[in-house]
């Protein structure tokens, strides 16, 4: 039996056992009341479980050989950037910092960006310490290769913790400066619609005949119908948007663990008049599986990404209601420009278009221009 097929079956499991009733039209055109779970719960699963979850077991998820790519894959150059802007950040502090990376993946960027620092500062890991948070098996193995191969054997390797550990160790009460690249969109969501006029919750069956399925339930969380209320989302009918209580529970926390230092959130979102605009009726949730692209969440149990592109204006209010301070909020392209992206571009004559130059530059252009995705990702900093 395969891991998709385990985790299908503990699924199966749970919502057959599950006290939560949801309704389903059935082909008269009749609703029936079946057993469910949240969807918010049956994602967290698909990613978390874990045995059998997208992000705790399997292969290595990103890259050329897995089902996506981040902004590490496209050279060094956001790496360059950041490690320029920790160094601004350790000099305005005039205090050591903790480099954190949250969902660290296979350590590229973490890697990237000590080999940059070590050129820009001679004492750069005198300054920095660096700590990676995963909990995938096969990407915290990754983690010692690409410190070996980007950041080079003579760099003092970082430690490497599960976030059970990061949480439980008190890690995070020294000063930090935390990386969440591509993170949030990863969290579990709820996902909610307008049904004849009233607010319901999106659920998740099971049947023999039909497999996974989806239902209308009540609302789960009385919190979601407050948030969408004051980031002043009213659903038209049919649609459907999702709720970040993941993302919001998980802020309330770093916060609470960190008594000072930075967070800065990159990733791919908008604010709430774009994130529930009519043209998304049916919400954001995408699944990526070999680098092809679905809306069917309930196939491939386990082995697909199932993401979520990120609400910014959800994200700044729960920030704020831990305690956060907002201290930037910018697009990806303006925090590029604002910390010295166009320094890094190269001088060259052409002849060599596979060159370093001629690769630096184009890593720059797409990081910049391509298909205007540094205008969609948002970068937020947050103080403690």
């Amino acid at each position: 039996m395969t891991k998709t097929n385990e985790l299908a079956t503990k699924l199966e499991k749970r919502i057959s056992a599950s006290v939560d009733k949801g309704w389903q039209q059935d082909k008269e055109g009749k609703l029936r009341a079946v057993g469910c779970i949240s969807f918010k719960e049956f994602m967290a699963a698909c990613l978390y479980d874990d045995e059998y979850g997208y992000y705790r077991s399997g292969p290595v998820r990103i890259g050329k050989n897995g089902d996506f790519y981040t902004s590490s894959g496209i050279g060094a150059i956001m790496a360059e950037v950041l490690a320029r802007y920790a160094l601004a950040y350790a000099n305005a502090e005039e205090s050591q910092i903790q480099l954190v990376e949250w969902g660290a993946g296979t350590g590229r960027l973490s890697a990237q960006i000590a080999a940059a620092g070590r050129t820009l500062d001679m004492n750069w890991e005198s300054r920095f310490s660096s700590v990676l948070v995963e909990d995938h098996p096969m990407h915290r193995e990754a983690v010692q290769r690409s410190y070996r191969e980007l950041a080079g054997r003579e760099c003092a390797e970082p430690l490497l913790l599960s976030s059970k550990e990061a949480w439980d160790s008190g890690i995070l009460k020294r000063k930090s400066l935390v990386l969440a690249n591509e993170l949030l969109d990863a969290f579990p969501v709820h996902r909610v619609a307008m049904q004849d006029g009233e607010l319901v919750e999106l659920g998740v069956g099971w049947s023999k005949e039909q497999g996974f399925y989806e239902v209308y339930m009540p609302v789960t969380d009385p919190r979601l119908v407050h948030w969408l209320e004051s980031d002043g989302i009213s659903l038209k009918e049919g649609q459907r948007t999702e709720v970040h209580a993941a993302a919001y529970d998980f802020l309330q926390r770093l916060r609470g663990d960190m008594p000072s230092g930075r967070l800065v959130l990159i990733d791919y979102g908008h604010e709430a008049e774009e994130y529930a605009a009519e043209h998304r009726r049916l919400g954001t949730l995408m699944c990526y599986w070999k680098h092809q692209a679905s809306g069917n969440p309930y196939v491939r149990i386990g082995v697909q990404d199932i993401t979520s592109h990120v609400p910014f204006t959800f994200v700044r209010r729960a920030a704020e209601d831990a305690g956060w301070k907002l201290a930037g909020y910018t697009t990806q392209k303006q925090f590029l420009l604002d910390n010295g992206v166009l320094g890094l571009l190269q001088s060259h004559d052409g002849s060599d278009p596979f060159g370093e130059a001629a690769r630096i530059n184009r890593a720059v252009r797409q990081l910049l221009l391509s298909d205007e995705m540094s205008e969609a990702f948002k970068v937020m900093v947050l103080d403690a």
